[in-house]
């Protein structure tokens, strides 16, 4: 039988998908199941492990009744997955505690004020290679540590939920660089862990798994695992990757002079450069194909729109609708500037952040204050790139659009004229499946390289050029964004004193 497809799984926050791919790059057929996350108190997020698994052997046992011979035709399995889920597993591979704190979960916030108040950035960031967030799961093991002592002693190691899954398919255990490099306890000029971080939040390295590249073939489907999930015993597993960074590599996104905009809720901005920016603002992922991803988060990205249409109409138009008015107004909505912070921002110095227009007149209507609000996101994005562009001291060629976002042209426009150089947006929306199945390929000696597989796999549509006239108008308005930015620091703590009970 013609090992011709791949099989990828993606579990995601809210769902576990599994999807068959040949060895041109498409999809035959994609399969989910979803599931929920469990809020036990206001700020904490946690799923089950077993509802991961359950939803993988959902998702897989479809996509492989979709097409026929799916089971023998498999030359490789390649998983990514939701990050920083703080999984503790024993001996025996099974969960030591029934929930898992995920990636937002914010329970760990004053471990994390209390370690900044303690360290300064200069002491910990070569060491770690991030600033510290909520988010990194050496914060949460620490909190897993100090009240779930049990569970915490009884774990003979801490994986990400993707390293469970291969943990329940091959039996190994191991953790890809990737996700590793975002735990705030992997060294990011060695990519070992880190002695002095693991001393600094008083954890035991030995819980720690081995730290493996994500195209290494970690084990192969097990006879019980076969039995369950339909697949061929002995089938190649891959380390995979965490979902991020997977999707990057799937979108195209693989070289210095390449960044990438993920648009959904947030704005994700990740440059590929050759190093970790050490910056207190700038976060940095170990990418698949050995580059680093240094990326910054925009709080609300696509939620701006979603806040304008419950705030202005009640729901009651479609995106579109309210894209088209924004269309109406001329670049720049004259003179009227949005700053999107209506979350706050993840990292810096001022997390409480607020959103404000700034310069609204009697002739300003709903056309410019939509046009302003999807401007605005922009213009925070441009502001992020620039920062990591001069650290990098590598020019932009390109940035890769890729979530809800980009399926706005104005949007794209807009961002294209403000950063100043072309966008393009890959053709195939499922970047994290594409990125899996590139993988397995050039794991499997398809591919000699993983840039040939995503070469082959990936394809674009046409480019989305800056507007001449739009790029002068917004190159003459970022400087007054940036400065609103910086003097509106200081009211932002006199604010939150005004709105406290």
């Amino acid at each position: 039988m013609l090992r011709d497809l791949s099989l990828s799984i993606d579990v995601g926050t809210g769902s576990a998908r599994a999807a068959l791919v040949d060895g041109a790059g498409a999809i035959l057929h994609i399969a989910a199941r979803e599931y929920d996350q469990i809020v036990p108190a206001f700020g904490w997020a946690e799923q089950r492990p077993g509802d991961w698994w359950a939803g993988v052997v959902h998702a897989v046992r479809a996509a492989l009744a979709a097409v026929e011979n799916g089971p023998e035709r498999i030359a490789a399995i390649c998983a990514c997955g939701q990050m920083h889920g703080t999984v503790l597993v024993d001996e025996a591979g099974e969960p030591t505690r029934a929930t898992v704190p995920l990636w937002n979960d914010k329970r760990t916030i004053d471990l994390v004020a209390g370690f900044e108040r303690a360290n300064a950035p200069e002491t910990y960031l070569p060491l770690s290679g991030n600033p510290p967030t909520p988010a990194w799961p050496g914060f949460k093991l620490a909190w897993l540590r100090d009240n779930d002592p049990q569970a915490y002693r009884k774990a003979h190691a801490v994986i990400m939920p993707k390293d469970y899954i291969n943990l329940r398919l091959t039996g190994a255990i191991a953790m890809d660089s990737g996700d590793a490099s975002c735990s705030f306890l992997m060294d990011p000029g060695q990519r070992t862990w880190s002695q002095p971080m693991i001393d600094r939040l008083g954890l035991d390295k030995a819980k720690l798994p081995p730290i493996r590249e994500p195209l290494e073939i970690l084990g192969h489907v097990t006879p019980e695992a076969a039995r369950e999930t339909g697949l061929r015993a002995g089938t190649p597993v891959l380390v995979g990757g965490a979902d991020y960074p997977v999707a990057v590599l799937g979108s195209g996104a693989l070289r210095p002079g390449l960044a990438s905009d993920v648009t959904g809720t947030s704005c994700i901005l990740t440059l590929i450069a050759d190093k970790p920016l050490l910056d207190p603002e700038i976060c940095n992922v170990a990418t698949v194909e050995g580059h680093w991803g240094p990326f910054v988060l925009l709080e609300t990205g696509g939620d701006a729109m979603r806040w304008a249409r419950r705030a202005f109409h009640e729901k009651s138009l479609s995106y579109q609708e309210i894209a088209a008015k924004a269309g109406e107004a001329r670049a720049g909505a004259d003179g009227l500037i949005f700053m999107p912070y209506l979350a706050g921002e993840r990292l810096g110095a001022h997390r409480n952040a607020r959103a404000q227009f700034f310069g609204i007149g009697a002739a300003h209507g709903l056309a410019e204050l939509h046009r302003a609000v999807m401007e605005g996101v922009a213009f925070a994005a441009a502001r992020h790139l620039r920062i990591m562009e001069r650290a990098a001291g590598n020019r932009l060629e390109r940035v890769i659009a890729s979530g809800g976002g980009a399926k706005s042209p104005l949007w794209l426009k807009i961002k294209a004229s403000l950063y100043g150089i072309p966008i393009v947006v890959p053709r195939e929306a499922e970047c994290g499946v594409i990125g899996c199945a590139a993988m397995a390929a050039t794991a499997t000696g398809r591919y000699s390289r993983i840039e040939d597989a995503v070469s082959a796999y990936v394809k674009y549509a046409d480019e989305v050029l800056p507007d001449p006239a739009w790029r002068e108008t917004y190159a003459r308005m970022q400087p007054l964004f940036d400065r609103l930015y910086a003097h509106s620091q200081a009211l932002y703590d006199d604010l939150d004193k005004l709105t406290q009970p």
